[in-house]
């Protein structure tokens, strides 16, 4: 199970946002470049990138923030989310190296577009679910539907998705710990791979997704919790390995 920070920009620099709220940020550097240097010096095999004004606008809004990060680290995988609506936009953000695209809202308001970028672009496509109690938000998670993120997440089984990113937005930045029982269940149900995402606070919640690993969860997404101090992710990372049984 991969240990994966979070990187996430609004108006070009790297804030955490507590359940979605753009009006309730932090802002913890204005060089997201820098940040990406700090989590791969501390051993990251992977970032998560979101684009936050991209989320809520439709497109993409701080495209060169994370162009920048892929030049500096081309070899290390990437995957972006906010803002991905389109074919073209998934297409410029593979040419500047990002290897996996999340597509959030456009999965629930326009599935087909989800099956046709994984035609175009195998191997390459995540969906993001975004969950309050069961139920999928989209735009930034400002509107909630009515569809239920195991339902989503079914739809999407045979398509060709690698991963479903699975974020409980109630937990979201409130280091309340990781929903569990909704993620495993969703890894279950769901058909997919996932990485979770959504109030891991200590090395407390990485134990336990890790040792539910071989029930689906490839990874964990962590923000506030690294940033502020209570999760080291060297450690988390070093533990999921061990309990995996990998040596580093």
């Amino acid at each position: 199970m991969l240990v994966i920070p979070a990187i996430d920009l609004k108006d070009g620099e790297c804030v955490r946002l507590r359940q979605g709220d753009m009006d309730d940020s932090t802002i913890f550097s204005d060089d997201p470049v820098a940040t990406a240097a700090r989590w791969v010096s501390a051993g990251a095999r992977r970032l998560h990138l979101v684009d936050l004004n991209g989320a809520f606008a439709g497109v993409p809004k701080n495209a060169d923030a994370v162009t920048a990060i892929s030049a500096e680290f081309p070899d290390l995988p990437i995957q972006i989310g906010g803002g991905i609506r389109d074919c073209d936009t998934i297409a410029a953000y593979l040419s500047a190296g990002v290897s996996y695209c999340i597509i959030g809202t456009a999965a629930v308001k326009n599935p087909n577009f989800v099956r046709e970028a994984c035609q175009r672009f195998p191997g390459h496509i995540i969906v993001g679910i975004d969950a309050k109690s069961g139920w999928v938000a989209t735009d930034g998670w400002a509107e909630t539907s009515g569809v239920q993120a195991i339902d989503l997440a079914r739809e999407f089984a045979d398509a060709g998705v690698e991963a479903i990113v699975y974020t409980d937005i109630a937990r979201d930045g409130m280091m309340q710990g990781v929903n569990l029982e909704a993620t495993v269940d969703l890894a279950i149900k769901g058909g997919l791979p996932v990485i979770a995402s959504g109030g891991v606070t200590d090395i407390n919640d990485i134990d336990q997704l890790a040792r539910v690993a071989d029930q689906g969860i490839v990874g964990a997404i962590t923000g506030r919790a690294i940033y502020e101090g209570t999760l080291d992710l060297s450690a988390a990372q070093s533990l999921a390995d061990e309990l995996a049984g990998v040596s580093r």
